[in-house]
């Protein structure tokens, strides 16, 4: 590493003007990365990680005002450039990965363009060899048969596929800062783990990279240096392998307990008390365990806190007792007879070519009432297929599903109309489930059944957002007026309001922050207990599936390739294939013992 930093931060603060007042969405952030080191920005969504990062490349958006002492990049002062030497600056000089890569590439272009573009717009490659120059980059960023793809459009990818061809266009210019931002969100462990290391390749070879990520255990795989950011303010900070071992701030405390172990048991984190923002003090008062009228009074100083370390808290060298990370989940009751039944169901598809692909390959398995089944395995592994089977949206080629012992998926759609309530969904993605224009009343009160009046409804409606941790002032709220979690909860309020006995839960937590995902997690579970409600689980998160689950169902290429309890699986694994995806699960090396960390966090009353 040289010794001068790359990038050098001080004083940053990014303002927006909204109508009911001014938005403070970073403030007196300090950040510092040197060329050959990863630096790591975590927190929550809404903490401002992402406008941090945004006004480092001149992109905070319409309204905002960035203000910083310092902003310099290669020894140039950022703050004074023109919109043109903003554009000559990215892509040549800094590289920028997005998170949706679907979104973030050109539908109408096909992925070799997309990538040349860097190329061409800063003048680095000839028209006679740009096409091989362009090829060697997708194979650079791991994209299997970059020949092909280079033809493709985005769409006619993977989500895997996707991302390591932005990565790629993000390379292209040959960047000495790429800025990464929630890179591996919502990819498989497998894909992961691929995109990880090809940014740990761009590190080895010089590139310094700002990681964006609420993702600890990505950040403990990739990240140098950590800054942790809550509310805009950066609460500590300091080399990646100290902060996560010991944390200082109770908040990074409550992050790295909120991550699903993979290799520990189930456990259910305790909740602790909330309350009204705090007016001048710490940002995280209200939801801090520890704190007292200091610190909802005070802002805390940022103070050294070992070598290389900074924390803003008052409370980071008191020494206590550290709880463990969750006491053990209660077992749930879970009966002996099955609810659903899958006997042999296979399904294929024509493909453009006018082959044909075996989405789902003679799949057996049953599903007890009051139990948790996770199914697991790669994107394209038929799991989603299954679920879509189990609903009786598709039929299957072969076999049969029953449902309570009665034939599911052979009956026509107005023969099973009277049992559809019996089994519901909670979908990835509820914001484009919902209708945008319904209020939260009326999103869930469709799913409840009867005729009544509006007043019985609205009431019904109500008891079931208090089921799920809402509050009836959400009534009136639209989808779009919703957080992540809030928006995941009415999805499961919705589907409770019949009653059903089994819930398929389609990948509900892979793209929320690890706080709310504990949320969610701990309201399933006890769903399972009080209801007696069966899930099929379908994720690519094995933390999460070890932590809700009591068996597992591993897919590949549409075949089940194990199953069993989740606990023996995961020990002792007996595929090949399901070893290959526990290894790639990244970890977090955490040393607590009894020194300086905090409580677990405050799950309630959280957004």
């Amino acid at each position: 590493m040289t010794e001068a930093p790359l990038l050098e931060v001080a004083g940053l603060s990014v303002d927006f003007a909204t109508r009911r007042g001014v938005v403070r969405a970073a403030r007196d952030v300090d950040l510092s990365l040197r060329a050959g080191e990863c630096l790591a920005v975590v927190g929550e969504s809404g903490s401002g990680k992402s406008v941090t990062a945004r006004a480092l490349l001149g992109l905070a958006g319409t309204g905002a005002r960035v203000r910083a002492r310092t902003l310099s990049f290669e020894g140039r002062d950022l703050r004074r450039l023109s919109g043109r030497e903003w554009r000559r600056l990215r892509g040549r000089r800094i590289g920028y990965v997005l998170q949706d890569a679907l979104t973030s590439l050109d539908p109408l272009r096909r992925v070799g363009h997309e990538v040349a573009e860097a190329l061409e717009v800063h003048g680095l490659a000839d028209r006679d060899d740009l096409d091989d120059q362009v090829i060697g980059l997708l194979a650079e960023a791991g994209v299997p048969d970059p020949d092909v793809r280079f033809l493709q459009y985005p769409h006619e990818l993977s989500g895997g596929l996707r991302q390591r061809a932005l990565i790629a266009s993000a390379i292209a210019a040959r960047p000495s800062l790429l800025v990464a931002d929630e890179p591996t969100t919502a990819l498989d462990v497998t894909v992961q783990a691929q995109v990880l290391d090809l940014l740990r390749a761009r590190v080895r070879a010089g590139t310094a990279v700002l990681l964006i990520s609420h993702d600890l255990a990505v950040v403990a795989r990739l990240a140098d240096q950590v800054s942790v950011i809550y509310a805009g303010l950066v609460v500590e900070r300091g080399p990646a392998d100290a902060l996560l071992r010991a944390p200082a701030h109770p908040y990074t405390a409550d992050l790295l307990a909120a991550v699903p172990a993979v290799d520990g048991p189930a456990r259910e984190l305790p909740l602790v008390r909330t309350g009204p923002p705090a007016a001048g003090g710490c940002p995280y008062a209200p939801r801090c365990a520890l704190a007292d009228d200091r610190c909802r009074a005070e802002p805390p100083p940022p103070v050294p806190y070992g070598p290389g370390r900074e924390v803003r808290c008052f409370h980071a060298d008191r020494e206590r007792p550290v709880p463990a990370s969750g006491a053990a989940a209660a077992p749930p009751r879970v009966k002996d007879h099955a609810v659903v039944s899958v006997r042999g169901v296979t399904k294929r598809y024509r493909s453009p070519g006018g082959s044909w692909r075996t989405a789902v390959d003679d799949v057996s398995f049953d599903l007890r009432a009051g139990e948790a089944l996770g199914l697991v395995g790669e994107s394209g592994s038929g799991k989603s297929t299954t679920a879509r089977i189990v609903l009786a949206e598709i039929a299957p080629d072969a076999g049969t599903v029953l449902l309570d012992g009665e034939a599911w998926s052979v009956p026509r759609e107005r023969d099973r109309r009277a049992r559809r309530s019996r089994i519901q969904l909670v979908d990835q993605d509820p914001l484009s489930s919902f209708d945008p224009r319904f209020t939260v009343e009326r999103v869930v009160g469709e799913a409840v059944p009867g005729r009544m009046s509006r007043r019985l409804r609205r009431d019904r409606v109500a008891g079931l957002l208090a089921e799920v941790g809402l509050d009836d002032a959400l009534l009136d709220r639209r989808p779009a007026q919703l957080s992540g979690g809030q928006r995941q909860r009415v999805a499961i309020a919705r589907a409770l309001a019949p009653r059903p006995e089994v819930i398929v839960c389609d990948e509900p937590v892979s793209a929320l922050d690890v706080t709310v995902q504990a949320q969610i997690l701990a309201l399933l579970a006890r769903l399972r207990r009080e209801a007696g409600v069966a899930l099929l689980f379908i994720s690519h998160d094995l933390g999460v599936v070890r932590q809700v689950c009591d068996r597992v169902a591993v897919m590949k290429d549409g075949a089940l390739v194990e199953t069993g309890d989740v606990a023996d699986v995961f020990r002792a694994p007996r595929a090949a294939y399901t070893a290959e995806l526990l290894a790639a699960v990244p970890r977090i090396d955490v040393g607590w013992t009894t020194e300086r960390a905090a409580p677990a966090m405050n799950l309630e009353g959280l957004p």
